[in-house]
């Protein structure tokens, strides 16, 4: 199944507004990322940028990131944002499992595909020949799944139990598994699950990441993972 992963959504402007608006939470979640990139590396579901930007920025550089998206209208924005930054409009299977990739990024984008076990099998595929990593971040905690999930086409959100499971399934050794954002998991059931809004607001984004992320990312990256959180964060080694 040749599936686009935005396909399902209802809404044009996925995620990215929040993202846009969440800076210390996209540099959060690349340092965290940093560690396991190696000189050659996938990004799937590139959208239109803003995980790239900061891959981009890496020091020592990537030698060569090649980037993913299957969607014509972020692909026109992407590469007016980065003329020079190859980009591959389709899905991973338009990436050849012949040549050798050190690691594959993917945020937010699992998912959104049905058929979420074949699409790491997949990864698996263009990392085993280097024993690459897959740096993977997913929303967590099926009960707090809202109808914004809905319109932004996720088919589901994970438990560590269960996407370790798929990972393992795929071919992947799990070096990490953690749960991330234990305080936007409540704002998450708070506003999305119970209120049931459909959009984000902006403001509130801003404050939170300004104000309250960075006290818990330092807690959480410093002292210890929480037991439940927003999102999930995985590395995984292809075996």
């Amino acid at each position: 199944m040749n599936e686009r992963p935005n396909e399902h959504a209802a809404t044009a402007s996925f995620e990215f507004d929040a993202l846009r608006a969440a800076e210390n939470y996209r540099r959060a979640l690349i340092r965290e990322f940093s560690p396991h990139l190696g000189r050659r590396v996938i990004e799937v579901g590139s959208g239109i940028g803003q995980i790239t930007s900061l891959l981009r920025q890496q020091r020592p550089p990537i030698e060569d990131l090649l980037c993913v998206e299957p969607d014509a209208g972020f692909c026109r924005e992407f590469r007016a944002a980065f003329p020079d930054q190859a980009l591959v409009e389709g899905v991973i299977d338009g990436v050849s499992d012949q040549e050798l990739w050190h690691t594959m990024v993917s945020v937010n984008v699992l998912e959104h595909i049905l058929e979420d076990e074949a699409e790491l099998a997949k990864y698996h595929r263009r990392l085993r020949a280097a024993r690459g990593r897959l740096c993977l971040f997913v929303p967590a905690r099926q009960e707090i799944y809202a109808p914004i999930d809905a319109d932004f086409g996720h088919h589901r959100r994970y438990s560590r139990p269960d996407l370790r499971a798929k990972l393992e399934r795929a071919g992947f050794g799990v070096l990490r598994l953690d749960y991330f954002n234990c305080v936007g998991y409540f704002a998450w059931w708070l506003c999305f699950r119970m209120l049931k809004r459909r959009k984000f607001d902006l403001g509130s984004v801003r404050l939170f990441d300004r104000v309250i992320f960075p006290w818990v990312y330092a807690l959480e990256s410093r002292v210890c993972a929480p037991p439940f959180g927003q999102s999930l964060i995985a590395i995984a080694e292809a075996r």
